[in-house]
């Protein structure tokens, strides 16, 4: 592992973009402690603290860390990328009902690009939108917080934090451009992994026993495992190609495979459910009203069960609206091919539906777990840590996904990789 960073850092290439990766990654960190102009910090961060349970855990917690604890110093950073990643979401679901984005995406590089073009327009309106509900219920809900006039700061407000979002998207596209992994990806992982020294506190804090420690630490070792392995789980279906001539030449008489990956939703699902759990939640806290804070907070088991099958709704859901068996199954057999044992068009667009149920089912299972993680750990240590498997799946995909990048540069120098034999499952 260690040769193959000093490998890396051997190539000018590498060194340089590495390089630049952690210089964005700098002026990111160095942005959350820019206030929005006209709050009170102090008094800011004294309001939050008596919201529910405060940043360790709930609603607020959830959106600090994928913000890297910009919301809760109310920087210019706070939105951070959310806008962005719901256009993304927003426009991929157009994308397979509306056949004019659909034929957009065909259409290669410059598709790609006006596609790209109209997801930014779409961020910036959801950002002008989100900035401005945020800052004007603070103004109005929160006093003292603000030194100017409610629609003056709403304003100055709304504008910094759309600035902030636009700001954070262009340094995502130059370190995609120059630098190493997808820009955006990258930011939400600095912003989560920065938040863990914090968790580490709060562990220590929190008077954890020698067998609280062991089983933290083995959840965290286990989680990571398992992250890894379903991430890089994928069910293979074999294609085969028909031998045909054109002209004098021979094509076709190939197999290769179709992978369905058993969590090919990633976080989608988990981030679905919670912004609909969570929005009662709020409410209540809101209202103070003790009865509904006890029936829809997240402490209900009847709220964990409700989160549990939005989860899995989701799942199904986006596996549906992403993937079309018809049109997989169209494309292989316009190109001559055929799954062994099974006849072409609709027998093949009902295998590939059944395959791809089941191995939903168990991508589902696994974001279930995942997502009841941090209540397991709660419970049994009495710590109110916010070990989050949301978070931990975003990580660690990252970082495979940095790993990959990294060692695709050094094979092609034939430099030996992060793996001595063979290559990270998923990558053939």
């Amino acid at each position: 592992m260690w040769k193959a960073l000093r490998n890396a850092m051997k190539i000018p290439e590498v060194r340089d973009r590495v390089i630049f990766t952690f210089l964005m990654l700098l002026v990111f960190r160095l942005g959350i402690y820019v206030p929005v102009p006209g709050v009170n910090i102090k008094a800011w961060g004294e309001a939050l603290s008596k919201q529910g349970t405060g940043l360790a855990g709930g609603v607020l917690s959830f959106y600090d860390v994928f913000t890297g604890g910009a919301f809760s110093r109310f920087s210019v950073f706070s939105m951070s990328v959310t806008p962005y990643i719901n256009a993304s979401i927003i426009m991929q679901l157009l994308a397979s009902i509306i056949p004019a984005l659909k034929e957009l995406l065909k259409e290669g590089e410059e598709g790609r690009k006006k596609f790209q073009h109209y997801t930014k327009n779409l961020t910036l309106g959801l950002a002008a939108l989100q900035s401005f509900v945020v800052s004007f219920g603070l103004a109005r809900s929160y006093q003292g917080i603000i030194a100017v006039n409610a629609w003056l700061f709403s304003f100055v407000s709304t504008v910094s934090l759309v600035a902030g979002t636009m700001f954070l998207l262009w340094i995502g596209d130059r370190i995609t451009e120059k630098g190493i992994g997808n820009g955006v990806s990258i930011m939400i992982f600095a912003g989560i992994v920065s938040r863990y020294p914090a968790y580490f506190r709060t562990a220590v804090l929190g008077n954890l026993n020698i067998f609280g420690w062991i089983f933290l630490v083995a959840v965290a070792i286990f989680m990571i495992i398992a992250i890894i392995y379903v991430q890089q789980a994928e069910r293979r279906i074999k294609i085969e190609y028909a031998t045909r001539m054109v002209g004098r030449r021979i094509y076709g008489g190939t197999s290769t495979h179709l992978p369905i990956k058993v969590n090919h939703s990633g976080v989608i699902p988990i981030i679905f459910a919670w912004a609909i759990v969570s929005i009662p939640e709020a409410i209540a806290q809101i209202t103070g009203a003790q009865w509904a804070i006890k029936l829809f907070g997240m402490q209900n088991p009847l709220m964990i069960v409700v989160y549990a099958l939005l989860i899995f709704f989701f799942t199904y859901f986006y596996s549906v609206v992403v993937i079309d068996p018809k049109d997989i199954s169209e494309n292989i057999k316009r190109y001559g091919g055929f799954i062994p044992g099974i006849r072409a068009g609709k027998p093949t667009e009902e295998y590939i539906t059944y395959v791809l149920n089941r191995v939903t089912f168990l991508g589902a299972i696994f974001l279930v777990g995942i997502s009841l993680l941090p209540y397991l750990v709660e419970g049994i240590t009495r710590v109110n840590i916010w070990l989050g498997g949301t978070s931990a799946l975003i990580a660690v995909g990252v970082a495979l996904d940095i790993a990959q990048q990294l060692e695709a540069h050094l094979i092609m120098r034939n430099y030996e990789g992060f793996v001595k034999k063979g290559k990270i499952a998923g990558r053939k």
